[in-house]
């Protein structure tokens, strides 16, 4: 870190600019910025998720820290590289871990016959909650790459698997604390009496 943050507030952004990494200064809500944002939500609804974790009675609450902490570290990356246009941080690693835990998680799982609510205990819901962040993220991210070209493969990609890792976790967290997937009902309406 080249500079530390001895003064938090600048009063630089109070016409409704801000800077970025490189120097230059972009509207607050300049598409770059609302990723950031769900780059940033997307990491602290992690961190949520995390916080949960470890108070839970989950087995293996050291893997999923190390994992998580992976994946914040990640995200803070990828701020970076939005924040720098055309700055890599990221590294295809990132990926392979993402896809390998994927397939580690599956393993124990059965398979997916019918959709599944966003419900269930705590920390099934969070990653839940995570994922829909994530995926709103990942939209952003893709408008700034479609309008500004220097989005790199890896930090689209970043997101894209983060998505589909939490949505697995979300239901490997679930069967952790002895709970069963809230199934969608597709004919719902036809049990409900108007009277």
């Amino acid at each position: 870190m080249g500079h530390r943050l001895s003064k938090i507030y600048t009063r630089t952004g109070d016409s409704g600019t801000t800077g970025l990494g490189d120097g230059s200064r972009v509207a607050k809500d300049d598409l770059r910025i609302t990723a950031l944002g769900d780059v940033d939500e997307l990491n602290a609804t992690i961190g949520v998720l995390r916080a949960q974790i470890s108070t839970s009675q989950i087995a293996d609450q050291d893997h999923w820290d190390k994992s998580l902490s992976l994946i914040q570290h990640w995200l803070f990356d990828l701020g970076g590289e939005v924040c720098i246009p055309n700055y890599h941080l990221l590294q295809p690693v990132c990926i392979e871990f993402l896809e390998k835990e994927i397939d580690r998680m599956n393993e124990s799982l059965p398979m997916l016959k019918d959709f599944i609510l966003p419900s269930g205990t705590l920390a099934c819901s969070y990653a839940h909650q995570a994922r829909a962040v994530c995926r709103r993220a990942e939209r952003a991210l893709m408008s700034v790459h479609t309008r500004d070209q220097n989005i790199q493969a890896t930090a689209l990609q970043l997101l894209n698997r983060l998505s589909d890792w939490l949505f697995v976790a979300s239901r490997s967290l679930q069967r952790a604390e002895g709970g069963s997937e809230v199934l969608w009902q597709k004919n719902i309406n036809d049990s409900i009496d108007p009277a």
